[in-house]
């Protein structure tokens, strides 16, 4: 896995969408729309950009009763998710820098 922050990935209902998708191989639209809490068209909206990029793919089985919209990871769109987790990781990892303080001295 190569770490690689994911500018896609890394807005916050997206990220959250993404986390959800990676503990599971698929979710219900419904189910990740009332996770998050957030309207319809907001979730649309995501997984449509998720969508078009590749990461997810979008399914609704044809049945019996009432439609469901289903949503999957692609590989593509796990291995996305796993490079921007590592790369998170990594920036955390780092030591900090105070910005704007200077260094104690020594003593």
């Amino acid at each position: 896995m190569t770490e690689r922050f994911d500018e896609l990935v890394h807005a916050p209902n997206r990220l959250r969408i993404c986390a959800l998708l990676a503990a599971s191989t698929t979710a219900e639209f419904g189910t990740l729309r009332d996770i998050l809490g957030v309207a319809d068209s907001v979730l649309s909206k995501h997984l449509k950009a998720l969508q078009d990029a590749g990461y997810v793919t979008i399914s609704k089985p044809t049945g019996r009763g009432r439609v469901k919209t289903w949503v999957s990871f692609t590989s593509k769109g796990r291995r996305a998710y796993a490079g921007h987790v590592a790369a998170l990781k990594a920036l955390l990892d780092t030591p900090a820098i105070p910005v704007g303080f200077p260094e104690p001295a020594p003593e």
